[in-house]
């Protein structure tokens, strides 16, 4: 069998040099171009989603202030009554002589309002209609007579106020907007129709700043119409039917779309959109794809460029580093091959100050010491022999502490139809919310004993009666926690439980044990705390002798004698019930 050709060190560290910075370079540059396009496409997408907006509500501004504008036309009473009047005629040639004779009239009450709807700039005609559209004032009358009664504009207008971009007979775009004229019982007697030129729409949406060199804004209506001019195609307005994504999905579900599409030319964009469906219009603004990527294509090549600069220089300088590197190395090998056959006399006397030198100084070590190791793994051994034995002593000392005893009531028979996971999610919200309760108020839990909890407070080893006051507050702030437990426990569909609370003063042995961090108590003051707790009526305290005696003159609690406890039938002291006077919040 042919045998592998062998790799030298020098080779596989040129190797990797090569592959961890082609890789690390790979990574990065594929890791900053995803981020870096989520980035840019979050920016782009609100920023277009704000221009579109913005420009939306300018257009509805601008159409509701028209409409408003006008609207103050149709309630002039000088026009209604006009209006009237000529509804009441109904003889053709005096109704033509009344227009002639009441065309002053009108004139001098439109002129009147023409500064206020656009004046010479943006007005182009008024023209007041009666209800059965006939034709009462035009400011500038045409020589064709149009028949209103039929027109959609006067029609809609009868009904409700009315905005519609429309062409001229010239093809020019205009904007008309007609309101409803009613009397004084709200009855609509005849139409405003008012015809602008359409320069404050385009100057909303010929407005480009911030949308770069591709990116428009433009108008199209329920009929899928583009109504305003094209940066790309000429003369498209009412000449170009727009079938993209949003549109379909303004007139047909109401909705706005916020994303990257195909706009009408089949090109990738990104784009907004604002449905104004009360109007029949759909406002979108749009910005090619290609000019939103192009920083980081750009980026993408430079990078490239510089990684590839990169990787060849430190191609090159591992090599001359693997070289000087590997000749140490080999040394250090042969030596350890002299050793591994038994020769403990061999020393490899690399001098050099950087990590190599140290192995081989280390190395050199070794081979001193290495006949002492087994005396000295013997050694540690018998070490940590008395270690362990040393762990298992502990110190005692004796103190008055008061001890505290919280105890579930009826606990067997709460926990009786629950499953074992169930149990021990019980006692575990019950526990650890006392725990955090007594630790956060100068209490030290000692342990859990079963359904109970045993703690006590270090501070109580004093005459000082607020450290007594302090316990006080703790176990009432314990006996409240029960709500908040029970919250806890109906949350995850298990029974509500109530506790008790016995208390005692007295001397206590705390035991310090190494292996631990908490330490135990034990004594009689803590076996007659336990004892005492039975007395307790749930959701209560109840307190031993010794510490109604340290406690009976503290302002806010109230103190009830409920018992005797006997040691033997010489040792017998009362019990006494405590409770809070002062209103919990």
């Amino acid at each position: 069998m042919k045998k592998p050709i062998p790799v030298n060190l020098d080779k596989k560290l040129v190797t990797l040099v090569m592959s961890v910075s082609l890789i690390g370079i790979g990574l990065t540059t594929v890791l900053s171009f995803h981020y870096s396009n989520i980035i840019l496409e979050e920016r782009v997408v609100n920023q277009l989603e704000s221009e579109s907006t913005i420009r939306a509500d300018s257009i509805k501004s601008l159409l509701g202030s028209k409409v408003q504008q006008i609207q103050v036309i149709a309630t002039d009473p000088m026009i209604r009554g006009l209006t009237e009047e000529f509804n009441m005629v109904s003889d053709p040639v005096v109704f033509n002589a009344k227009i002639s004779e009441r065309r002053i009239d009108f004139l001098i009450q439109v002129q009147a309002y023409e500064p206020s709807i656009g004046g010479s700039n943006d007005l182009e005609n008024v023209q007041i209609v009666n209800k059965d559209g006939k034709l009462l004032f035009a400011l500038i009358n045409s020589k064709n007579k149009k028949d209103f009664e039929s027109d959609q504009i006067f029609q809609r207008g009868m009904v409700e106020p009315y905005t519609l971009i429309t062409t001229d007979s010239n093809g020019d775009r205009e904007l008309v907007v007609a309101t409803p004229i009613q009397n004084k019982e709200k009855d609509t007697i005849g139409t405003v129709i008012v015809t602008m030129n359409t320069q404050l729409i385009d100057r909303i949406l010929l407005n480009r700043q911030g949308l770069g060199d591709t990116g428009e804004s433009y108008l199209v209506n329920k009929d899928h119409t583009l109504l305003s001019e094209s940066r790309f195609i000429e003369n498209a307005a009412f000449n170009k039917k727009i079938e993209t994504l949003p549109v379909g999905m303004c007139f047909e579900n109401g909705e706005e779309n916020v994303g990257q599409y195909q706009d009408y030319r089949g090109v990738m964009v990104f784009g907004a959109s604002s449905c104004m469906d009360d109007l029949g219009l759909l406002l979108l603004v749009e910005i090619d794809s290609g000019e939103v990527f192009q920083p980081i294509s750009s980026l993408r090549e430079k990078i490239i460029v510089l990684g590839t600069v990169i990787t060849i220089s430190v191609g090159v300088i591992a090599y001359f580093l693997s070289k000087r590197l590997s000749r140490p190395i080999i040394k250090l090998k042969n030596a350890a091959n002299r050793i591994a056959g038994g020769d403990f006399d061999v020393r490899t006397n690399v001098r050099t100050d950087d990590e190599i030198g140290q192995l081989s100084r280390s190395f050199d070590q070794m081979a001193e010491k290495i006949q002492d190791s087994l005396i000295k793994i013997k050694e540690r051994e018998d070490i940590i022999k008395q270690q362990k034995d040393i762990l298992l002593q502990f110190s005692q000392y004796s103190s008055n502490y008061c001890v505290c005893f919280v105890d579930i009531v009826g606990s067997t028979r709460l926990t009786s139809k629950l499953t074992d996971m169930q149990t021990s999610r019980f006692y575990s919200i019950f526990l650890n919310t006392l725990a955090s309760v007594i630790a956060e108020n100068g209490g030290v839990v000692v342990k859990n004993i079963g359904d109970a909890l045993l703690y006590y407070f270090p501070k109580t080893d004093t005459e000082d009666v607020t450290a007594f006051e302090n316990m006080l507050k703790c176990c009432m702030k314990v006996l409240d926690a029960r709500d908040t437990i029970n919250a806890k426990l109906q949350d995850e569909s298990l029974p509500a439980l109530s506790y008790r609370i016995s208390s005692t003063f007295g001397p206590v042995r705390v035991a310090i044990i190494a292996t631990s961090t908490i330490d135990d108590i034990f004594g009689s003051t803590v076996n007659i705390c336990s004892k005492i707790n039975s007395f307790a009526k749930p959701d209560t305290m109840v307190v031993g002798q010794q510490l109604y005696d340290r406690i009976k003159n503290v302002k806010g609690y109230a103190y009830e004698k409920i018992g005797t406890y006997s040691i033997d039938s010489e040792n017998n002291f009362a019990i006494y019930s405590v409770r809070s006077t002062t209103p919990r919040l």
